[in-house]
């Protein structure tokens, strides 16, 4: 069972997207939070899969809480479901620790589909986020280190394109007929080569040497 805990201080929103979870097998949304004080109070305690979480939160703002969060557990996954679309936000949600990143109009299905492939070690956002995050990255990243150039294969390199765009495993192994266990072997030989042990740094520190 793929459990998650959700915070969104309006509560027809909070209650719609339990509701979505909790009727879709083999989810469950464990608990509920109007704000982030509530939910950093629980937190170690339940333990979610994966937790969802509104920015623009009273008191605490929602990228503060997922820095708080990681602190206490430092491999929670958690995904931003948010009206705000700006650079800034973004980026500083994903410098947070946030897997994913959604606008809240995205719709039911494509929710499940995104909290999944968070949870499979992807990092779900519609085309127009992906596109900025990697715009954001091509502006912070320094000029490409070709003097300690990186050898990829094709095949790592293709894998390092769609993490890029933020595919999730079970989308990067069909759109390359590959299986799931495929693509995790090769994302394995990529943190490697990079010496980088999440997807976010194995996309800037690409970025960094000019990769993609």
């Amino acid at each position: 069972m793929l459990t998650t805990v959700i915070v969104e201080d309006v509560e027809f929103v909070r209650t719609g997207i339990a509701a979505i979870i909790n009727g879709t097998g083999g989810m469950q949304c464990i608990a509920t939070f109007e704000d982030v004080e509530s939910m950093l109070a629980e937190i170690e305690e339940l333990q979610p899969d994966v937790l969802i979480t509104d920015i623009g939160l009273p008191g605490m703002s929602g990228i503060e809480g997922m820095k708080e969060v990681k602190k206490k557990l430092p491999n929670q996954i958690m995904i931003v479901l948010t009206v705000h679309e700006e650079n800034e936000k973004i980026f500083e949600a994903l410098m947070a620790g946030a897997s994913g990143y959604l606008p809240k109009k995205t719709p039911p299905a494509e929710l499940v589909q995104s909290i999944r492939e968070a949870y499979e070690g992807g990092s779900p956002m519609n085309s127009d986020i992906a596109s900025k995050v990697i715009h954001l990255l091509r502006d912070i990243a320094p000029k490409a280190e070709v003097e300690k150039r990186i050898e990829l294969s094709e095949r790592e390199n293709e894998i390092l394109q769609s993490i890029a765009k933020g595919l999730g495993y079970k989308r990067i192994a069909s759109n390359l007929f590959i299986s799931k266990e495929t693509v995790r072997y090769h994302i394995k030989n990529i943190y490697k080569k990079l010496h980088v042990c999440s997807q976010s740094e194995a996309v800037a520190k690409a970025m960094k040497k000019g990769l993609i």
